[in-house]
């Protein structure tokens, strides 16, 4: 056998792998382009329908708009009362994202740090409400318990509801936690620093991380909760929440279709979404890092 014939022999299987390493990650780009397409697509067509008439989102047949109409911006800001009702989501999304983290952070510390009678059953009971969803069932209940409390007519009452529902974001505190060293602990209790102590000055500055991605969350869920806020403000509009409020541009003063400021209004709703994961995407930087050094 030739060097040659040697050379091409063993070459050739080498050859295989990179031709297949190479089809293999041209494949899974391929499809996460497919998958990306099918997921920005609805937000392309509405961008650009935002900035159409009427007639011709209506009329159909081309994406881009023959003339650009950013006044369907200013009508539906008007139209919808947004300014009014942009600050209620703000208000209900803030509240509930501080109170989740708040309650959902010092749950953790203490199923992590301390032992309790109850402690495996608690954590089970959390990890229940993860896999199952029931959706509107528990809305009556919910509601005739707020009844009780006289928050049926306020936010408020939403806003304790939502914060109730945290067991996705304590799951991911907790395993968080679980890669801090108790040392810390140790060494701040041999100082005097009692257990509140510790949680306030050392666990939560170092789980400022979880904090950030369960902020985003928790942020966007209350953002886009739409079912709660509509019963429990259905007395009182001025207390609607922007998802609720862009129901009132689906039709206009002559009871005719508005899908153009439909679509300026889900444009400026998206907006603080867009906002809070700009500020939250170091958090998800700092998490991703810190998983693979793990």
């Amino acid at each position: 056998m030739t060097n040659s014939s040697a050379y091409a022999q063993s070459g050739q299987p080498f050859r295989l792998r990179l031709a297949g390493r190479w089809g293999g990650r041209l494949l899974i780009g391929l499809f996460l382009l497919v998958i990306a397409g099918l997921i920005l697509f609805p937000l392309v067509v509405t961008g650009f329908g935002s900035l159409m008439t009427n007639a011709e989102i209506t009329a159909g047949g081309k994406l881009i708009p023959a003339k650009w109409q950013f006044i369907n911006y200013k009508e539906a800001w008007v139209q919808a009362n947004f300014s009014r009702f942009l600050w209620n989501s703000l208000f209900l999304s803030a509240a509930s994202t501080v109170g989740t983290l708040i309650v959902a952070s010092m749950a953790a510390y203490v199923v992590e740090r301390m032992t309790f009678p109850g402690k495996a059953l608690f954590v089970g009971l959390q990890a229940s409400t993860m896999f199952i969803s029931i959706g509107a069932v528990v809305l009556r209940p919910q509601f005739q318990l707020m009844v009780k409390l006289h928050l049926h007519t306020t936010l408020w009452g939403v806003v304790l509801i939502l914060i109730s529902a945290h067991a996705y974001i304590f799951f991911i505190l907790l395993s968080f936690l679980k890669g801090l060293s108790r040392e810390l602990d140790e060494a701040a209790r041999i100082d005097g620093c009692s257990n509140a102590g510790i949680y306030w000055r050392i666990i939560l500055p170092l789980l400022r991380p979880a904090l950030g991605v369960g902020a985003l969350f928790t942020f966007c869920g209350a953002w886009n909760e739409y079912l709660r806020p509509l019963v429990f403000t259905l007395n009182n509009p001025e207390l609607q929440t922007l998802t609720v409020g862009l129901s009132y541009l689906r039709y206009g003063p002559t009871a005719a279709v508005q899908t153009h400021y439909m679509f300026a209004g889900a444009c400026l709703s998206i907006l603080p979404l867009l906002l809070a994961y700009a500020v939250a995407n170091r958090s998800f930087m700092q998490m991703t890092a810190g998983s693979l050094k793990g």
